[in-house]
C-alpha cells in the first residue's frame, strides 16, 4: 500500500472488521445501510476480509468486476495511463476515448453514421438515454410526450433513471419525478403494442431484468419491439448495463436486434468506473446536438484504458465462449439440487428459485461459509461471478447450497 495512504488510514488497518463497521456507521450517510464486511484486498475471483477471512466472489461487485480483482493487464493499463494522463475534462479528447468508442461501434455491429457518448456509470448512461428521448420530440400537432417501460424494470436512481424503473419503494420518496411514464407487463408483446403509438418516443427494455431476478422473455420479444418502435416512430432504447461486455456469453445479450441506443457501464471498466450510451443510426445522432448534454469527467483517459483493456481481455482470452461454457454447466448443476426450483440466465448472469423463501438468511449462511452472493428477491438468488471463474470454483458453491439452504430454514424457524 502507499505509505501516504497507510499514513492517512493509520490505526484502522489494526482494527476488527466489527470495529471498522462501527466507524462506517459513524462516518457515512446509511442508505446502504450496514455493509456486510469491510474488504480489504482481491485476487482474481476471491476477497478478504479485515480479519483476514477468504471469499469467493460470485456477485463480482454487481457484474462489474468482469476480470475479477486486481487483473494484471487492467492494473499495468491503468497505472500506466495514470503516469501519463489522468483527466483532461471534454474540451479535450484523448486516444484512449476516441479507440474505445470505435472498439464499441465495431462489436456492437453499429451502422454508419452511429455514435457514442461515455458517461461514469450505468444510472447517466441511462439519464443520457432519458433526454435523447425526450428530444424525439414529435411534431406540435402530435407530440412525443409518452415514455413506455417494462413493469419490473431497473434503470437507476438518478431522477431520470428513476423514473423508468418500477419498484415504487424506490420511486414513491422521490415524486414528482420526470413524468410521461407507462409501464407494461414484461415480455407482453400484445400489451407492448398497445402501448406504443405516435405519442411515444422510447420504448426502455432490460433485454434481461437483472434487479428482477434475472428473467428472460421469450424468443421474438426483442424483435417484436423492434418492429412496433420502428413503426410507431418511437426510440427503442436497450438498457445493457448489467448484461453488456460479455456476462451473457456474447458482447450483449440484445445481439441480433439492433435498438436506436444502447447504454452500458458495470462489467466495461472490468472494476473502472465508467458507462456509455451508443446512439445508432446518424438520425438519431443528430437528436441531441452541443450543449444539450455534458459530464465532466466522463470518457476521461483512465478510464477508457482501463475499458480498453478489459475488452482485450475478454476478446484475445476467448472468454465469451468460456463464459457459455461455464455458464451451461453451473445452471445445470443447480437445476439439479432439490433445494432450487428453477434456474434462469445466459452465461454468467444467473438467478435461481428457492423452494421456501428464505433467499436472504441463504445470502448470509453463504458469507459464513466464504462465497459472496446475493438475493434480489425473498426466495431467489443471484450469482453474476467474474467471467475467468472456473467450473471447479463454482462447483465448490453448488455442493455447498443445499446445506447453506437447510441453515437458512432453520435459522427463520428461530
Amino acid at each position: 500500500m502507499n505509505e501516504i495512504i497507510a499514513a492517512e488510514i493509520g490505526s484502522l488497518e489494526s482494527l476488527h472488521g466489527s470495529e471498522l463497521l462501527a466507524r462506517y456507521n459513524n462516518s457515512l450517510l446509511g442508505v446502504f445501510g450496514t455493509p456486510q464486511q469491510v474488504l480489504v484486498r482481491g485476487s482474481g475471483c476471491h476477497v478478504w476480509d479485515a480479519d483476514g477471512k477468504e471469499y469467493l466472489d460470485l456477485l463480482s461487485g454487481i457484474a462489474v468486476n468482469a476480470l475479477g480483482h486486481a487483473h494484471p493487464l487492467v492494473n499495468s493499463v491503468i497505472t500506466s495511463q495514470l503516469a501519463t494522463l489522468g483527466h483532461i475534462s471534454n474540451f479535450f479528447t484523448s486516444p484512449t476515448q476516441i479507440a474505445l468508442a470505435e472498439k464499441l461501434l465495431q462489436i456492437s455491429a453499429a451502422p454508419s453514421g452511429s455514435k457514442v457518448f461515455f458517461t461514469n456509470s450505468g444510472t447517466e448512461a441511462n439519464e443520457a438515454a432519458f433526454k435523447l428521448a425526450r428530444r424525439n420530440a414529435g411534431t406540435e400537432q402530435i407530440p412525443r410526450t409518452k415514455i413506455v417501460a417494462l413493469e419490473h424494470g431497473f434503470h437507476g436512481r438518478t431522477m431520470g433513471a428513476l423514473a423508468l424503473t418500477w419498484k415504487a419503494a424506490y420511486r414513491e420518496p422521490f415524486e414528482p419525478l420526470p413524468g410521461g411514464v407507462q409501464w407494461v407487463p414484461a415480455g407482453d408483446i400484445e400489451a407492448l403494442r398497445a402501448a406504443v403509438d405516435e405519442s411515444t418516443a422510447a420504448v426502455f427494455i432490460e433485454p434481461i431484468q437483472g434487479e428482477a431476478g434475472v428473467i428472460e422473455f421469450a424468443p421474438g420479444y426483442l424483435a417484436a419491439a423492434r418492429e412496433i418502435t420502428a413503426a410507431a416512430g418511437s426510440l427503442l432504447i436497450f438498457d445493457e448495463v448489467q448484461t453488456g461486455i460479455g456476462r451473457t456469453g456474447s458482447w450483449f445479450a440484445s445481439e441480433g436486434v439492433i435498438p436506436d441506443a444502447m447504454t452500458l457501464a458495470k462489467g466495461l471498466g472490468g472494476g473502472f468506473p465508467i458507462g456509455a450510451m451508443i446512439v445508432f443510426g446518424t438520425e438519431n445522432t443528430s437528436l441531441l446536438t452541443p450543449g444539450q448534454h455534458g459530464t465532466t469527467f466522463g470518457g476521461n483517459p483512465v478510464a477508457t484504458a482501463a475499458a480498453l483493456a478489459t475488452l482485450h481481455v475478454i476478446e484475445t482470452q476467448n472468454l465469451l465462449v468460456q463464459v457459455n461454457t461455464v455458464g451451461d454447466q453451473v445452471r445445470a448443476k443447480l437445476a439439479a439440487l432439490e433445494c432450487v426450483t428453477q434456474v434462469r440466465g445466459r452465461g454468467l448472469l444467473i438467478g435461481m428459485d428457492l423452494a421456501a423463501e428464505v433467499a436472504p438468511a441463504v445470502v448470509k449462511a453463504a458469507l459464513d461459509a466464504g462465497f459472496i452472493i446475493n438475493a434480489p428477491g425473498p426466495g431467489t438468488l443471484r450469482i453474476a461471478p467474474p467471467l475467468i471463474i472456473t467450473i471447479e470454483q463454482l462447483d465448490t458453491f453448488v455442493a455447498a447450497l443445499p446445506a447453506l439452504y437447510a441453515t437458512a430454514v432453520e435459522s427463520t424457524k428461530e
